[in-house]
């Protein structure tokens, strides 16, 4: 069974702060269908996407990001 908006809810709640990937493994649905119903929470203003800046790229990575932005880790948190 796939999570519910209100499992993905209560694991925020729970957390504060996870990762998309995070809450794929954890309450076992596939990545792109956590992404969209975090997106549906988002657009329900019930969460926020939050950006953690590593301080600069040591590791040479963000090269291989279109974006430049490799190292940059995406969490979401309740609003």
């Amino acid at each position: 069974a796939m999570a519910s908006l209100f499992e993905i809810r209560d694991m925020l709640a729970l957390h504060g702060k996870m990762e998309a990937s995070t809450l794929s493994t954890t309450l076992h649905t596939p990545l792109a269908m956590m992404e969209a119903m975090l997106g549906r929470l988002e657009a329900l203003g019930k969460a926020r996407r939050v950006q953690e800046d590593p301080g600069g790229c040591l590791s040479g990575q963000c090269r291989e990001c279109p974006d430049g932005k490799a190292c940059l880790r995406e969490w979401w948190m309740l609003c």
